[in-house]
């Protein structure tokens, strides 16, 4: 039994990513329902971090990770590794001295320890003093509050890290007050500006989207296409040649690597390409989520008892966030490429089949555990098999953002 495990970034003040945030879900509760929570996350802890491994899951980047009170006093973090993790302590837990003591082991020991939801008491100084991060959440408290708090830290302050973000306006006035890491969805919401049109060449390549997402693939005019650009040319042989792939021989030949891919791969790869281009300026994440949400869709397609068109599906996923990238709406840039109603009705009206399932992958990145679990049995997905599956998209991306 795999554990639901999701990550959320963390950016730092260039919008490069700092750490993940781990969501962990145990599985085990559908038929343990009375289990110890302890036991139980204790369980996921296990599986997902030691198991699985965190650089298949944050591909090199520290984790943050939720301790409850009795696994902070037990010092189970110990039993990971202080480079991997940040020790992030829930906003429930009391100052207790046993606990403090085990933070204070913690500490010394080289391990990051974070404040989770921090509200300022007095009663919580001692663990303010231990303190390398304090986590304020955007949505449980105003900006004055939040100033407020900020002014009775200690000197030096810990450093601050801004979560829930919703807004770029939000991202810049936590910037103004002193943050350095930020968390929420802001990147992945779309900044219409008003008048601005796509560009020609923007349009160019969306068609290229277009026409390599269609029902027939003209493989002679993508063959050309890579032929005759240097830049794809060189990502397609590094892509190739990647780590995922784990070939006996070395690709060397464009149109090698083209016949090794065929179709459904090489679709995959152009989409990429053409997502890569259009998001130069944007966060690198971006591009990583647009391709995780592009591949788990395809692979929860692939065991779903529902018919359905998987190449489809990874189109939905990463066409999911063209409207962010493009700060155009999404009718308005599928206006200008002949994409199947279906795709459309999905991207625009968020209806249909092709919807739900991206629905479904949305809600596993934000954690959102019961949509999850109901969309399962709606599209007759194998709940047990979701968590490998969205550890397979997460490899899949650091693959290729990698290439």
């Amino acid at each position: 039994m795999d554990a639901y495990v999701a990550r959320q970034p963390i950016f730092n003040k260039d919008m490069q990513i700092y750490a993940y945030e781990l969501l962990f879900c145990d599985g085990t509760e559908k038929y343990l329902p009375e289990m110890d929570g302890d036991i139980a996350t204790t369980q996921v802890i296990k599986n997902s971090v030691i198991n699985i491994g965190m650089n298949e899951i944050c591909a090199g980047k520290k984790s943050f990770i939720n301790f409850t009170a009795n696994l902070l006093i037990k010092q189970i973090p110990l039993l990971l590794s202080k480079e991997n993790i940040v020790v992030e302590i829930l906003e429930d837990v009391e100052p207790e001295e046993d606990l403090l003591q085990a933070c204070r082991e913690m500490s010394n020991k080289g391990f990051l320890l974070a404040l989770d939801d921090f509200v300022y008491m007095p009663k919580l100084r001692p663990l303010v003093d231990l303190a390398d991060i304090i986590k304020f959440d955007f949505r449980i408290s105003t900006i004055e509050e939040i100033q407020s708090y900020i002014e009775q830290l200690p000197h030096p302050k810990p450093r601050l890290l801004a979560e829930k973000i919703e807004t770029k306006e939000e991202f810049e006035i936590a910037l103004d007050m002193g943050f350095e890491y930020f968390q929420g969805y802001f990147f992945c919401k779309p900044e219409i500006i008003k008048g601005k049109k796509i560009e020609t060449s923007q349009l160019a390549q969306l068609e290229i989207m277009a026409a390599i997402n269609g029902d027939d693939l003209d493989f002679a005019k993508i063959t050309d296409l890579v032929l005759h650009d240097v830049g794809i040319s060189y990502k397609l042989l590094r892509y190739i040649n990647s780590p995922f792939y784990a070939k006996p021989q070395k690709i060397s030949s464009i149109k090698h690597a083209l016949v090794y891919m065929g179709a459904p791969e090489l679709r995959r790869f152009m989409s990429l390409m053409t997502i890569s281009n259009l998001a130069a300026g944007k966060p690198d994440e971006l591009i990583s989520i647009a391709c995780i949400r592009g591949k788990f869709c395809e692979l929860l397609g692939e065991i779903s008892g529902k018919k359905v068109n998987v190449s489809e599906l990874f189109t939905v996923g990463m066409f999911s966030l063209l409207d962010t990238i493009l700060g155009q709406p999404m009718p308005d840039i599928l206006d200008k490429i002949p994409l199947s109603p279906n795709l459309v009705t999905a991207l625009v009206e968020k209806k249909g089949l092709l919807a739900a399932f991206l629905i479904m992958v949305v809600a596993y990145e934000q954690g959102r555990w019961p949509i999850v679990k109901t969309l399962a049995g709606k599209l007759k997905v194998d709940e047990d098999k979701v968590p490998a599956l969205y550890l397979e998209a997460c490899q899949w991306s650091n693959s290729v953002v990698a290439s």
